[in-house]
């Protein structure tokens, strides 16, 4: 697939309620986990010829299901949840690629971060947009 032309929709620093990972008594435990989104999307959602929602891409409801998805109990691994937010993604025709950051703060005596970054093609994000409709109720 040719990607000439694409739009990028960001989202940065965005703080997650979310409850990831076991902690012994003497390990830091993360005070927040940060998600970075930058979504791929057709130009013609972004250049537009008149002001109004129903010409671009509504992001609202996306953010919405992450919300959900991050609260709705507890994750052992970050990537589980960068998984479910990237079919969470795929669930929207519009976007064409994807990239996900995940990141929590503080990993050791209260400094740096960690992270996981999950980087989808356009050829990527269809397929696995195809892998969750077989697996779709």
């Amino acid at each position: 697939m040719k990607q000439d032309n694409v739009a990028f929709m960001e989202l940065r620093y965005y703080q997650l309620k979310t409850d990831i990972g076991t902690y012994g008594p003497n390990e830091t435990k993360p005070d927040f986990h940060l998600l970075d989104l930058t979504l791929g999307i057709a130009v013609n959602q972004v250049v537009i010829n008149q002001d109004g929602m129903a010409h671009v891409f509504d992001y609202d409801s996306l953010i919405l299901d992450i919300d959900g998805i991050a609260g709705d109990g507890h994750y052992e691994t970050q990537e589980r949840l960068v998984t479910r937010i990237a079919l969470a993604c795929v669930a929207y025709p519009a976007i064409t690629t994807l990239e996900i950051g995940l990141k929590k703060s503080p990993v050791r005596s209260g400094k740096g971060s960690l992270g996981v970054r999950l980087k989808l093609s356009e050829l990527a994000t269809v397929e696995l947009r195809s892998q969750a409709a077989k697996v779709a109720p």
